[in-house]
């Protein structure tokens, strides 16, 4: 079990970025799997998903683009959509995938399906290698840190530059089609990459919800849990001092044997909690539902993560108004929250402290990922925000890392290899940041030159611009995607004109 890797302290610096992958695989092996609930939700998302129409591709590409030693290739998947594509110029709007299955994100990325008639696109949904179907080694890709060793960003950006290149040359009909990168969260964040790196081979990029600059001494290690917290006080009077005080509650119950039995009762537990152990990774439970809550506090009912109401901090936060109560009394009323998330619906008969928990191997890739190169300190200090006081350690994360994949954490190597906040000299770039989601700590929200956009959407939880449009989306969303089109239409045009922008290998 995944839970198992980590001591708790690595395991809360580690799980939130990949906690919308985890959860929404599982939301979709309880879709498939009949005898789990929640099948009886049915959004205006999931009816626009019937629509979507793709083809599946795979393309041989080197497992190593930086050394010569090993010559081998993998079999990389991606998904092409060419309903409304004006063959000949129109452009190709390329998603760089994230750590998971790429037609998951197919699926969810609403806003390319919802712009490519109007400009024309070709859509390309590329898979990160080690995920999904995109394993450079089939099933030993895991094994061991040799196999696991051309995991890196550096390796995506180069598999997503040289698909383009093909595509461009091989599909009839793209030699002059312009490319837009675009991604969300961790594909946000190499989508920006991707402009930077690769600027002859996309024209620009947009980057939502990307935490580019959630890296070592380039924003404080507690933004991300003060803006949950934020979240949750903006919802309602007392809602994120009752969770502040929650975790003395629990503690006191969880001291003795007759506690850990009522608190397991109290909450419809699956598995009862027996350990001290069992109450630590309880709390850390605790803590990422608040985390995943901040994080899809859409204005609408959605199934992002759960199946959930609209705006449902402001429902989970009915029942946080009183942070005073004695302590079973208000740990009766955090059961009532999480049971917002977890049991919207009414079928769940049990909750499971393990959820995300899980083997899968997008939990296990990203794990490596932020043991190697993708180090995002973070902390709490249970004073300006709602949290369990808990500083970041990064000996003890690399030793956890060591532990389990061989490996040491570079903890400066992403700000070295992508400039951290010196990236001035770059263009062509928008980075969008919702003001609810709590990775818009970690991303580009200041001015720095007029090609480098920056758009807050202030009702905005986590890539909400980057989903289908909906009739209860905010202006401020509306106004954004439609400013984002504008952009890309700028860049398109300045393609055209210019045909030199395009790669030089377009001949």
């Amino acid at each position: 079990m995944a839970s198992s890797i980590f001591t708790s302290v690595t395991r809360l610096a580690v799980f939130i970025f990949i906690t919308s992958l985890v959860s929404c695989l599982q939301v979709i092996s309880a879709i498939n799997a009949p005898n789990l609930p929640r099948q009886g939700v049915v959004s205006s998302d999931q009816i626009l998903r019937n629509l979507i129409d793709y083809k599946t591709y795979y393309f041989d590409q080197k497992i190593d683009h930086f050394g010569f030693a090993e010559d081998s290739t993998f079999k990389q998947r991606y998904l092409l959509a060419d309903q409304h594509w004006r063959k000949d110029g129109g452009p190709i709007l390329f998603y760089t995938g994230n750590e998971g299955d790429i037609a998951w994100f197919c699926n969810n990325t609403g806003f390319m399906w919802d712009v490519a008639e109007e400009l024309g696109a070709l859509l390309v949904f590329a898979e990160h290698r080690y995920y999904g179907d995109s394993l450079p080694f089939g099933e030993q890709s895991y094994s061991d840190a040799k196999h696991l060793n051309f995991l890196t960003s550096e390796q995506a950006l180069a598999d997503f530059a040289v698909l383009a290149e093909h595509l461009k040359l091989n599909l009839p009909g793209a030699k002059h089609s312009p490319v837009i990168a675009i991604g969300g969260s961790y594909g946000g964040m190499l989508a920006a990459w991707f402009r930077m790196k690769y600027p002859h081979v996309v024209v620009g990029a947009l980057a939502s919800s990307a935490p580019i600059w959630q890296f070592k001494d380039l924003v404080p290690c507690d933004v991300f849990y003060k803006i949950v917290t934020d979240d949750f006080s903006e919802s309602g009077k007392g809602c994120s001092e009752s969770i502040r005080r929650s975790w003395k509650a629990v503690d006191n119950l969880t001291s003795t044997d007759g506690g850990l039995q009522w608190l397991s009762e109290a909450f419809h537990l699956c598995s009862p909690l027996k350990s001290k152990e069992d109450a630590l990774f309880f709390k850390s439970w605790l803590s990422e539902t608040w985390v995943n809550l901040a994080m899809v506090d859409y204005p609408y009912e959605a199934n992002f993560l759960q199946p959930l109401p609209a705006w449902p901090i402001q429902v989970v936060c009915k029942f946080l108004r009183e942070p005073s109560l004695p302590d079973k009394d208000l740990l009766q009323n955090i059961f009532q929250a999480v049971n917002v998330y977890y049991n919207h619906t009414g079928n769940t008969q049990c909750l499971n402290t393990s959820q995300t928990a899980t083997g899968n191997l997008g939990y296990i890739g990203w794990y490596y990922q932020a043991c190697t190169e993708m180090v995002m300190p973070m902390c709490s200090n249970g004073v300006s925000d709602m949290f369990e006081p808990q500083q970041w350690d990064f000996k003890a994360f690399s030793d956890d890392c060591s532990q389990q994949f061989g490996v040491r954490p570079r903890a400066d190597w992403a700000t070295t290899a992508y400039g951290g906040k010196n990236i001035s000299s770059h263009s062509s770039i928008i980075f969008s940041n919702g003001g609810l989601d709590p990775w818009s700590g970690g991303g580009v929200n200041v001015h720095i030159s007029d090609s480098l956009v920056t758009i807050v959407i202030p009702e905005g939880a986590h890539h909400l611009d980057l989903r289908f449009n909906n009739p209860s989306d905010p202006q401020s969303v509306l106004k954004a995607r439609a400013l984002e089109v504008q952009y890309m239409k700028q860049w398109i045009k300045e393609a055209t004109l210019n045909p030199g922008s395009q790669s030089n290998k377009i001949v």
